[in-house]
């Protein structure tokens, strides 16, 4: 059963976050594209902790920005690629850098954050081979990469381990996915179902932002954008955690049972009546379990 605290934050986050579903598909292109010209897209920090006397950060140019946090006073032995969400078209979240840069201190690792273009103005395309490329040679820094993300940003992780197995690249050690988006074409019928109870998601606005973010309808299936439709056989050995109260969940119960058709070493993680990324919710002790199960299997 859920905690008092989960289930305050069920209520409260939607709220805060003003989750509704959306009037129309052009009402809410034209809205999100007035909220991309108005955004400061330096990386949000506030929510850690001592943040510029714990870390050092850089930018790299790969096409688009990404953060290097190298983290003061402590040594590095990996790189935690960490691949935010926000169904494609939101950026980076004070809460994906507190959550990160904590999982970075608990694994001994530098931190990597892709700032990767959002939707609707750009697509899949305008991104994907940057990133795998960038996680790729950070997979050949010693100690190797780990290949994380949440919701949207689980399902990109994903679909760049596709692409690096499928290019002959040096893989990840371990991929671990929050709620991962991983079939953009709704094509799991309890999709409907739980869309009637899960109180931060809503289904027209998945089909909308799954729709920017493929560029076409022909592309929603192809593995960059929905890979648990993909072959799975010969991935890392990877982490999915998820809730029953997230309108992602039935992607997530079909991602497990393609990833055991296809022999792929995954361990499931499904929380009864936990809402969408409940592991990186703060103060509620599902997290704090959560993370407890990320850093034992990442060790």
């Amino acid at each position: 059963m859920p905690s008092v605290r989960h289930q305050l934050l069920a209520t409260v986050i939607p709220k805060v976050r003003r989750a509704r579903e959306l009037e129309s598909e052009p009402a809410e292109r034209s809205r999100v594209e007035a909220w991309h010209r108005t955004l400061d897209r330096s990386l949000p920090t506030r929510a850690v902790p001592r943040f510029a006397q714990r870390w050092d950060v850089t930018v790299e140019d790969i096409g688009f920005p990404t953060y290097v946090l190298t983290p003061r006073g402590r040594r590095v032995t990996r790189t935690l690629y960490y691949v935010h969400g926000g169904a494609f078209m939101a950026p980076i979240d004070p809460m994906h850098v507190r959550y990160a840069t904590r999982l970075a201190d608990a694994i001994g690792a530098r931190l990597v954050l892709p700032d990767y273009p959002l939707a609707p103005e750009h697509t899949w395309a305008d991104s994907h081979e940057a990133l795998v490329a960038d996680a790729a040679h950070w997979a050949g820094e010693d100690g190797g990469v780990v290949l994380a993300g949440d919701s949207a940003g689980g399902g990109l992780a994903l679909a760049m381990a596709l692409s690096m197995r499928d290019r002959g690249l040096r893989p990840a050690t371990h991929l671990v996915m929050h709620a991962p988006w991983v079939d953009l074409t709704t094509s799991t019928p309890e999709t409907r179902e739980v869309d009637a109870i899960d109180p931060w998601l809503f289904l027209g606005k998945l089909e909308a932002y799954g729709l920017w973010w493929a560029g076409s309808p022909d592309d929603l299936g192809r593995p960059e954008v929905s890979p648990a439709l993909a072959d799975l056989a010969g991935l890392p050995r990877a982490m999915v955690l998820y809730g029953t109260r997230d309108l992602l969940f039935p992607g997530c119960r079909l991602l497990v049972r393609r990833a055991a058709e296809a022999g792929w070493d995954l361990t499931a993680i499904e929380e009864p009546d936990l809402i969408h990324v409940y592991g990186l919710l703060p103060l509620a002790p599902e997290a704090r379990r959560a993370f407890r199960q990320v850093v034992g299997f990442v060790r």
